[in-house]
């Protein structure tokens, strides 16, 4: 046993750690701030300074944390900072801009999907636990949203992992698989007809829908320092407000690692491996950036044109079959090349 490999592993994750978390809560807020700056002038709504999160953030943690009289008060605490560790740690696999993922295995992509529908769930227990009957009912309809967009989130990745099998790759289930990192390849270059390529169009328009709208977007009611949707309030809802940040993160990265891993090095020959590796870290901020701005807001805005009570129902029902339309394109794709050939 290597001592100093060793070591130097736990340095590795401790300080990668330390600086994800950093990067992925400020990113968050200032892609967030920018987003509601955009979302505001379309809505001809108040216009708001980009640097708002950060006066909300601030104004939160100078707050007392109010604990409703009928909660389960330990859950109710725990829950939002439990969330927070889980969309983070989200972070730790994922590979940035073509750099290795801090933590890596054969099963990453499963992994992920399980921690991006655990870290929503943490908060809607930590918001049954709150005793309020307003505040249950809306818990219960957003794990039902959950519920239903779990099942296209399935199909899309059973997809791409069908994709990567045909292209008897290795590890198909590995993240780094499928962000190219061995190949330099996509996943659009695996397909081989145009049936293909649009089942991979409608598969990547539904995963942005489905990401974008339940999982990363902001939806705190602020009035007089309190949520009105969860109860939280003080400390416990900038740990909440971090969260959703963090997430927005998370959920950019992962619309680029999957459907648009392209580094710019990958066109343009750049020297010297930091060079080439803080380029194309500089241009994965970007699409995260514009994945962010434009489809996270335009996905916004036709959200707040469908009721609640809809919404489940366009995610069980038209997402998952979008998805396996998507899905069925894609395996009929190599059947059809095959026999045109």
């Amino acid at each position: 046993m290597d001592l100093a490999n060793i070591s130097k592993d736990i340095i590795i994750l401790v300080f990668g750690t330390i600086l994800v978390t950093l990067i992925s809560i400020l990113l968050g807020l200032i892609f967030n701030g920018i987003d509601r700056k955009i979302y505001a002038a379309i809505k001809k709504e108040k216009n708001q300074s980009i640097i708002q999160p950060f006066k909300d953030i601030k104004q939160l943690f100078s707050q007392k944390s109010v604990v409703p009289n009928n909660c389960v008060s330990w859950i109710f605490n725990l829950m939002p900072t439990l969330s927070l560790a889980t969309s983070i740690s989200i972070i730790l696999f994922l590979p940035l801009g073509g750099i290795n993922p801090i933590i890596s295995s054969g099963g990453d992509i499963l992994l992920i999907l399980y921690l991006i529908i655990l870290s929503p769930i943490l908060l809607i227990i930590g918001n049954f636990s709150n005793g309020n009957s307003k505040i249950i009912k809306q818990a219960h309809i957003d794990m039902e949203n959950i519920i239903a967009y779990s099942f296209p989130l399935i199909v899309i990745i059973l997809s791409i992992v069908w994709v990567l099998t045909q292209a008897e790759l290795g590890e198909v289930f590995s993240i780094s698989t499928i962000a190219g990192l061995q190949t330099n390849l996509a996943i659009w270059n695996y397909v081989e007809g145009p049936l293909g390529y649009i089942g991979l169009f409608i598969l990547f328009a539904v995963f942005v829908i489905v990401i974008s709208s339940d999982i990363a977007r902001m939806d705190i009611k602020l009035q007089d320092g309190k949520d009105n949707n969860s109860g939280y309030s003080g400390r416990n809802l900038a740990i909440v407000y971090m969260t959703y940040s963090s997430r927005t993160i998370v959920a950019a990265s992962l619309i680029t690692i999957l459907f648009i891993p392209y580094n710019l090095t990958n066109f343009i020959n750049i020297s010297g491996a930091y060079l080439s590796n803080t380029v194309d870290f500089v241009f994965f901020l970007l699409k995260i950036f514009l994945i962010t701005i434009i489809a996270f807001t335009a996905v916004r805005l036709i959200k707040s044109k469908i009721k609640t009570e809809q919404i489940t129902y366009k995610y069980l029902v038209q997402l998952t079959l979008a998805s396996l339309v998507g899905l069925i394109l894609v395996m009929w794709d190599g059947t059809l090349m095959t026999l045109i050939s």
